[in-house]
């Protein structure tokens, strides 16, 4: 298959060839996560209408997790162009401590503050890709280790301890400050998702980030700056970890220096659960953010059905290990069909 033909193949997949499996499939792979959401659901509110049926439950659900979805859109930007980014947890993290530690300790505004962390985010992202791109290592080892010393910093410049004094300004704009009775970091979190997806689905560069992601040499080959792609993607990840540190600052009005942590498995598993979703094959944003619902919602469920701590983790290794079994699956398949 020549470079020219693998390209007009992904841009135009319908026209690819006949599809081999019945329609009602195809929709069930689209949708299925959906239906699954929604099955979820209806079992937790008739088995506890009076603390899971709630408006008050359900706004904390889509607002508490803005920031996890903020963090799987943030990795499913490289892992589409094929990279690894296990450093978005502790950009995160050393991100709300900024905040905390510029604002509530320093005096600095907290516009400044946030722009720091900000601007933290992007070198880091920025540092990660050097390494990847011109040493050629890989993406997952580099992140690993920038993380793990991400991680020493952060604990050195907050001295293992909580900083709390945020802004009641970022406050009010993340958690306090509601739209419908939902806080508004997850219209944040709604409009980088609409974002996101049309990146994916209507620029150049989200092509070039999927031809990128399912074969480098033919990318390079068809005149693709593989490199180029690899990096913006790695800056872009950067940028939205310590985005999700702003708002995790916000939503708490603190930062301690392990929060970030317990966001990278959930996050992981969202991204693969969300890639058998909405454009099975393929990591999206619709997808990704469904999956996080679709986690949280189980977890929820079962801890008001009496489940102890230890079945968040249960249930998010679990699901991280079917959601990569369940990509492979339909990604191995989606590529049988061209």
């Amino acid at each position: 298959m020549t470079p020219g033909t693998a390209a007009a193949k992904a841009a135009a997949p319908d026209q690819a060839g006949p599809r081999h499996e019945p329609r009602f499939i195809d929709l069930a792979e689209r949708y299925g996560l959906i239906a699954a959401l929604a099955i979820l659901v209806v079992v937790f509110s008739v088995l506890r209408p009076e603390t899971f049926f709630t408006w008050s439950n359900l706004s904390t659900i889509l607002g508490s997790q803005a920031v996890l979805v903020v963090v799987t859109l943030g990795l499913i930007v490289p892992l589409t162009a094929n990279d690894f980014d296990v450093s978005i947890a502790y950009v995160m993290t050393l991100s709300a401590m900024m905040v905390a530690l510029l604002n509530g300790q320093d005096g600095w505004p907290i516009g400044l503050a946030v722009l720091a962390a900000l601007a933290m985010g992007i070198m880091v992202g920025a540092i990660n890709a050097f390494f990847i791109t011109v040493f050629r290592i890989h993406s997952l080892i580099v992140t690993l280790g920038i993380g793990t010393f991400l991680h020493g910093v952060t604990l050195y410049v907050s001295d293992s301890m909580t900083i709390s004094g945020i802004s009641d300004g970022l406050m009010n704009l993340v958690i306090v400050d509601r739209l419908l009775g939902i806080p508004l970091e997850f219209y944040y979190a709604l409009l980088l998702c609409i974002l996101v997806w049309y990146v994916f689905e209507f620029t150049a560069i989200g092509r070039q980030m999927l031809f990128v992601g399912r074969g480098r040499e033919v990318a390079r080959l068809s005149g693709i700056n593989t490199d180029r792609v690899r990096r913006g993607c790695l800056i872009v990840s950067g940028f939205m970890g310590a985005l999700a540190g702003v708002l995790y600052a916000g939503t708490q009005g603190a930062a301690d220096p392990v929060s970030g942590v317990s966001y990278l498995l959930p996050a992981f598993a969202a991204a693969f659960l969300g890639s058998t979703s909405i454009t099975p094959g393929r990591f999206n944003a619709w997808g990704s953010a469904i999956a996080v619902y679709f986690l949280v919602v189980g977890i929820t469920g079962l801890v008001f059905m009496g489940g102890s701590s230890f079945v968040q983790d249960m249930f998010y290794g679990g699901a991280l290990v079917l959601a990569v079994t369940l990509s492979q699956l339909v990604r191995g398949r989606e590529e049988q069909q061209f």
